[in-house]
């Protein structure tokens, strides 16, 4: 069988984010780190939880010369519940030239000018959110100047 596989909505997340700390020129390429100051997430279709992105994770980046970024977010979810989930999220992005020169100095773009796809890894100790252990998940991101909005889809 050749079946493809379905894709579900399952979280949408707002991440907010600082001024970025410029390493320079490593191995590899750039190295950025953003921080992460906060947020709020909410699960959709089956997944009913809501609650807080904690202040502290970060997005340790490698940027090219050609100005694709090669993303490495490490965070926390705070359910209402009190319930935690620790977010690795890893992905790339891309655009023009000229769209990735604002992009990263900061300046709002046009979303659809940008190719932002990521892969979150969800680890939790609560028992009713194991189906994030349990899956694969895809995500699609945007950035704007303060924050990064994400919605993820889990791969049935």
């Amino acid at each position: 069988m050749n079946i493809p596989p379905r894709l579900t909505p399952i979280l949408d997340v707002r991440v907010e984010v600082g001024e970025p700390t410029d390493i320079g020129e490593v191995a590899g390429g750039r190295r950025r780190i953003v921080p992460i100051t906060g947020g709020s997430f909410a699960g959709r279709g089956d997944l009913a939880i809501a609650g807080v992105v904690v202040p502290g994770g970060a997005d340790w980046q490698v940027i090219q010369p050609d100005g694709l970024t090669e993303a490495d977010a490490r965070y926390t979810l705070r359910t209402d519940r009190g319930r935690l989930i620790t977010v690795r999220n890893r992905g790339l992005r891309h655009a023009p030239a000229d769209v990735m020169t604002k992009l990263l100095a900061g300046e709002r773009v046009d979303p659809s000018l940008v190719y932002f796809k990521t892969t979150p890894i969800f680890e939790t100790a609560a028992p009713e959110l194991q189906l994030l252990t349990r899956a694969i998940f895809v995500g699609v991101g945007e950035r704007h100047p303060t924050e990064v909005v994400l919605r993820f889809w889990m791969v049935d």
